[in-house]
């Protein structure tokens, strides 16, 4: 085995190339956070669709949005992880697919948004036109008086609702990871499961609306932002773990080093993960043998 190889091997087994991934999108989201100024649509005074007040005061503010998006998250999947005694890779991949979700989402959003440039609808409010600006005719960012560079930038970054993709990004990730340790989509499932599985995504939805109500968004951005979250946060969580409808759906994928061939069978039926992960050849699966199929799920 040549060093490149050895190399190689290394990265895949203790999943350093995944965490080199999530290190440039951090350092992809700072970038755009800090180097980049949104794209200035032009608007009139008398748009009534920007004419809200600003609302220096939010219902969900940064700070909280940060401790239900990232440390709920992360604390309740470690929780849970620590009490029901899961292997050292099911631990890790779970938080990586997290952060992963987190990290992804916010750069997504914060790409579409400063290429959009749509203005929010308090726009008017943080802008403070200058006396004497026509109403009735498209004017740009230059007759606005507001002094603070953030408020006034960032009252062209309405399009997608980043407290929107990034609450669905965790929260909706967290509903994704414990419907598939409970086996929520199983016969045997139980309702109070579910439910329980579900308040994380109502939370979400509940800071998405929260956006309408402070004119931060219209309905659209807050819609797609939700959405964009929730997609990404599914991509991220079926990068490690199973369909629901498999046969363990708890069981993460095994190490990219791992050259046992295992199928994932979408329905949980013939050619379904076997839950030892023991190895068995593809040509000699006919139509007349059955694979028999346990759960040493505890």
């Amino acid at each position: 085995m040549t060093v490149l190889e050895s190399v190689q091997r290394f990265c895949q087994r203790t999943y350093a190339f995944e965490y080199i991934g999530l290190g440039i999108l951090i350092a992809g989201y700072t970038l755009t956070e800090i180097s980049f100024e949104p794209f200035h649509t032009l608007f009139r005074l008398d748009d009534a669709r920007i004419q809200y007040p600003h609302a220096e005061v939010e219902r969900v503010s940064l700070l909280m949005l940060l401790i239900y998006s990232i440390a709920v998250p992360f604390i309740l999947i470690a929780v849970y992880n620590l009490v029901s005694r899961s292997p050292a890779h099911a631990f890790q991949v779970s938080l990586l697919g997290l952060s992963i979700s987190l990290m992804l989402t916010e750069l997504v959003t914060n790409v579409f948004k400063n290429a959009v440039g749509r203005p929010r609808p308090d726009l008017i409010s943080r802008c403070k036109p200058k006396p004497g600006t026509p109403t009735d005719q498209l004017v740009g960012i230059e007759v606005c008086t507001e002094t603070r560079v953030h408020t006034l930038q960032d009252g062209w970054r309405s399009f997608p609702s980043g407290h929107s993709s990034f609450a669905f990004a965790g929260l909706g990730y967290l509903t994704l990871y414990f419907a598939g340790q409970f086996h929520l989509f199983r016969p045997n499932s139980n309702l109070t499961s579910l439910i329980l599985t579900v308040i994380p995504l109502i939370g979400a939805g509940m800071i998405a609306v929260s956006r309408l109500e402070d004119y931060r968004h219209g309905p659209i951005d807050v819609l797609t932002g939700s959405l964009l979250g929730f997609i990404v946060a599914y991509g991220a969580y079926r990068r490690y773990f199973p369909a629901w409808r498999s046969l363990e759906p708890h069981i993460p994928h095994k190490l990219p080093t791992d050259k046992r061939r295992i199928r994932d069978e979408e329905t949980g039926g013939r050619g379904a993960v076997r839950p030892d992960h023991e190895d068995f050849d593809l040509a000699d699966d006919d139509d007349s043998d059955e694979i028999p199929l346990t759960s040493n799920r505890g």
